[in-house]
């Protein structure tokens, strides 16, 4: 073979390996990828954040577009890759009954709940160089799922907005665990919607919320590994019983965690 054409082939190879992707291909998802070294990635002509091995994340959320453009340079050769996600239907149910304060907060509490949304936004806004989320997720508590993504409630003929994380029901108490490494970046007792929060970052955007807690057994700031205990399940905030309320972010792109992790054990 000349010289030139098995350099060629190889240069081609090397391209049409230029990008693996990990995760589902469907509304809703995270997905990790791997590209080549010092190589640069653009989702829908917006830059993506990648680590010096090539490694990046993505996210899209519960009604997101079906069809995406991702562009990955390496060296002075960029390749296109056609991102297409499946459609998700999600369940609707009809609540009538409901006490007042879960379909609309009275005027006096408004301040402390845009002060809440405040502090959630800037720590979901984090870009860091962790990368506990690279990891293979594994579940934070023990339970029976109560509770699922993209799910929507109509409280007294009001259509609340969706529901963004993954419930699991438990006993007051009930352990919390670190679902993947990460800095905890947010931790307070008593907000008004969600009771006791915590905000775990693990890393270029991505970011695990868990809320209703009872208490925490993390600071702000502290490091966690996966599997560490970090807070207890409660029933803070405006909850009807005890239960774990797990949210995955992408910056502001609202996650399924249940797609991160194996089947409910």
């Amino acid at each position: 073979m000349p010289k030139l054409l098995g350099c060629l082939l190889m240069a081609f190879c090397a391209w049409s390996q230029a990008l693996e992707l990990r995760g589902e291909l469907t509304q809703g998802t995270l997905l990790r990828g791997q590209v080549l070294p010092n190589s640069k990635v653009w989702l829908n002509d917006k830059v993506v954040k990648v680590s010096p091995e090539g490694q990046f994340v993505i996210g899209f959320g519960r009604d997101a577009a079906l069809e995406h453009q991702l562009v990955v340079q390496s060296g002075n050769h960029k390749t296109q890759h056609p991102i297409k996600l499946k459609a998700r239907e999600y369940p609707i149910q009809k609540v009538d009954g409901v006490e007042q304060k879960y379909v609309s907060p009275p005027d006096s509490v408004l301040k402390r709940i845009e002060e809440d949304n405040r502090q959630i936004a800037k720590a979901r806004a984090k870009d860091t160089e962790l990368m506990g989320f690279w990891q293979d997720f594994s579940w934070p508590a023990k339970g029976k799922i109560s509770g699922v993504y993209g799910s929507q409630r109509i409280f007294n003929g009001v259509p609340k907005r969706p529901h963004y994380g993954l419930d699991v029901a438990g006993p007051v108490g009930t352990p919390v665990y670190a679902p993947a490494d990460g800095v905890v970046s947010l931790f307070v007792a008593d907000m008004y919607y969600s009771g006791g929060t915590l905000i775990l970052d693990h890393g270029f955007g991505v970011s695990s919320t868990f809320i209703h807690l009872s208490k925490g057994h993390v600071k702000a700031g502290q490091k966690v590994k996966q599997g560490q205990l970090i807070a207890e399940i409660g029933a803070t905030g405006r909850v009807t019983g005890p239960h774990l309320d797990w949210r995955i972010n992408w910056f502001d792109e609202r996650l399924d965690p249940a797609l991160l992790v194996p089947a409910n054990p």
